[in-house]
């Protein structure tokens, strides 16, 4: 264990991938000429309103493949992620996950649009993409390209079954017991039926089940933090004020709150910022290119909100009512922070909207990730590993909601950081290809608006 926690210390620290992250969406944003800025509401119309292209070659929606992302990354992280960091690094540390939020919105762009443009079609006819398939198809140099892609896959494949599985059940039973009472092997045997009737019919299956559930438990989360607002609506300007104070200047020791710096505001809203929206990690990219679409910037426009509805929307409403609610000052962390401040406005009520949204994002990011696994290891192994994968996928959610799981936190945390590392070497290597493609693809939306504007 000693050995383990200094690796992610090591990776995940000051010296490698929060820096490498940051770096890399800066250098996208500026090759893409601020793309997530100029045509985010594009983007949103396209995810949100078109959903679907007629007679384009894909297994799922835009609206599925984006609904699917944001099952896998709408979870832990926007309710226990934020008020740790905001315990820890204080409310600045808020202002520095928008900052990760507004950045990786360009990496998770170049993501989608490059998983699109190397997918290919397997044998059951369905679309497999992602980073392992842009790294080995992409890259100029084969051996490098292979060598990296097969190292994305393997540490995906991993890693999937910590962060993106046991840890999210026991987040589910810890939640369901905490709110109604229910053993963990009670809860554990429901979501393991639950899951196996979802992921076992494959990537349809998915895409239809959080197509729904992804809008209805975010919807269900956001009325419950909207409630805290509308409450608390003196306080709410305060709040934005200090987010923005604090995070060049650090928070002053005050009620139960020890302090904090400016230095560890950042630290800690970059970190939680990154583990919340995973732009980077390279994850999303496998649901895009499941997507029907003719045009890889089309899907990637759609996937870059991914990015904004996590990070500047769902962790926004979460950190804002943690401080407006004053909850921020108190001595509790993670998502007894978060309860307290749902029921300073909700007494009772609160706290188990926060309890039933957590089993619901857990959930939700259990099917996103197990089809992340699978498609990682059918790269690795072939069509034939699929199967066993999801048996064995959903065998371990059950072992993960009934033991306590320290080192599979750690050891996931290591290869999530494993996952980033070929991936972020393939962005910037393959950044030119992305570019083209987007400044072709707009050019071309643009002219034909233009067609369409022109009077008949």
């Amino acid at each position: 264990m000693t050995a383990l926690t200094a690796i992610s210390d090591f990776i995940w620290g000051p010296y490698l991938l929060i820096p490498l992250l940051l770096l890399t969406g800066v250098f996208l944003t500026v090759r893409l000429r601020c793309l997530q800025f100029r045509e985010l509401g594009h983007a949103l119309y396209l995810g949100l309103i078109v959903r679907r292209e007629q007679g384009a070659r894909g297994d799922i929606s835009h609206f599925q493949a984006l609904m699917t992302a944001l099952a896998a990354t709408v979870g832990t992280g926007n309710i226990v992620g934020v008020a740790t960091a905001i315990a820890l690094g204080g409310p600045g540390a808020l202002f520095w996950m928008w900052v990760t939020g507004l950045l990786g919105m360009a990496t998770k762009y170049c993501e989608a649009l490059l998983s699109v443009k190397f997918r290919i079609t397997d044998h059951r006819g369905e679309q497999a993409g992602g980073p392992m398939y842009y790294l080995s198809r992409g890259i100029p140099n084969r051996l490098l390209g292979r060598t990296l892609g097969a190292l994305f896959a393997l540490f995906t494949a991993i890693a999937a079954f910590g962060i993106g599985n046991m840890v999210q059940a026991n987040a589910v039973a810890d939640a369901i017991d905490g709110a109604f009472g229910i053993a963990d092997w009670q809860t554990g045997a429901v979501l393991t039926v639950a899951l196996a009737v979802v992921v076992l019919g494959g990537i349809r299956s998915i895409g239809r089940v959080t197509g729904v559930l992804v809008p209805a438990m975010i919807a269900l989360y956001l009325l419950g933090a909207g409630t805290v607002w509308v409450l608390h609506a003196d306080r709410i300007a305060g709040a934005f004020a200090l987010v923005f104070s604090d995070a060049f200047s650090g928070t002053a020791a005050t009620g139960g709150f020890i302090g904090s710096s400016a230095a560890m505001a950042i630290r800690y809203g970059v970190a939680r910022g990154i583990f919340s929206n995973e732009s980077g990690l390279g994850s999303a990219g496998i649901a895009a290119a499941a997507a029907q679409t003719t045009e890889p910037a089309r899907q990637a426009l759609v996937s870059m909100t991914q990015t904004f509805i996590d990070t500047l929307v769902v962790c926004t409403f979460t950190g804002i009512a943690i401080i407006a609610s004053g909850a921020w000052t108190s001595t509790e962390n993670g998502v007894l922070l978060t309860q307290l401040a749902f029921d300073s406005a909700l007494p009772q009520i609160g706290g188990i909207i926060v309890a039933v949204s957590l089993a619901m994002f857990a959930f939700s990011t259990i099917l996103g990730w197990c089809y992340y696994g699978e498609r990682s290891i059918e790269y690795l192994l072939g069509e034939r590993a699929i199967f066993p994968y999801r048996i064995l996928f959903v065998a371990a959610a059950y072992v993960g909601a009934i033991r306590t799981l320290d080192f599979v936190w750690l050891f996931s945390d290591v290869m999530n950081g494993l996952m980033a590392l070929p991936n972020l070497i393939g962005l910037l290597l393959l950044s030119g290809v992305a570019a083209s493609e987007t400044h072709a693809y707009l050019a071309r939306s643009r002219a034909e608006r233009t067609r369409e504007d022109l009077p008949r």
